[in-house]
């Protein structure tokens, strides 16, 4: 049986990828800001992790008897959570808004049967963002402008996002967007990879 992502991000199907697990790409049809307002009194790891059984769900719904990975990343700086870009001129105020402080990334995954969640895990990383200053915040986004558009953060660790912090403390995969150490222990315990 192959295992089914509900996302089309780059970054968590590279690292199925390079983890040799294979898997089929539906992305989830949900929509992340009203069910993140039925959150209210949640914290961000909560909320991550509700998101990522929400889309789940929505895939495991049209996938019966199928395991299906859902995924979610948050962000949360000065206590103010963040969401993706809507266009260039958002993207370079939360780069002036993150300037100097800390970023708190929120990652969580879900894997989900049917109308069952088999498993889920939250993990959370602290990001040191360095003094930006503005020339380097529109170098930054000639760069990597529109790809990090579909980055919560504004930024790819795996590419001149790397170039934004001083300090990063937490797992590398929670940075990258999904806990993948785990997601392999969960699909180990599942069957779906060999133990």
């Amino acid at each position: 049986m192959t295992l089914i992502l509900a996302s089309k991000s780059p970054s968590r199907m590279a690292m199925l990828d390079a983890a040799g697990v294979g898997y089929e790409s539906i992305p989830a049809e949900i929509d992340e800001r009203a069910l993140e307002a039925s959150f209210d009194g949640c914290t961000s790891t909560e909320i991550a992790e509700a998101l990522s059984v929400a889309k789940a769900q929505a895939v495991a719904s049209k996938t019966p008897g199928r395991l299906v990975l859902g995924s979610d990343s948050l962000v949360v700086c000065n206590g103010q959570r963040f969401d993706k870009p809507k266009d260039r001129g958002q993207a370079a105020e939360h780069l002036r808004f993150f300037s100097g402080k800390v970023m708190e990334l929120h990652s969580a995954a879900a894997i989900v049967r049917d109308d069952t969640c088999e498993w889920s895990e939250a993990t959370s990383a602290y990001l040191s963002v360095r003094e930006l200053s503005p020339a380097f915040i529109e170098h930054y986004l000639d760069a990597e402008w529109p790809e990090v558009s579909h980055c919560v953060g504004v930024f790819r660790i795996e590419a001149m996002g790397v170039q934004l912090f001083e300090k990063i403390e937490g797992d590398h995969f929670t940075v990258l967007g999904m806990p993948l150490l785990p997601v392999l222990g969960a699909l180990r315990e599942l069957g779906e990879l060999e133990t």
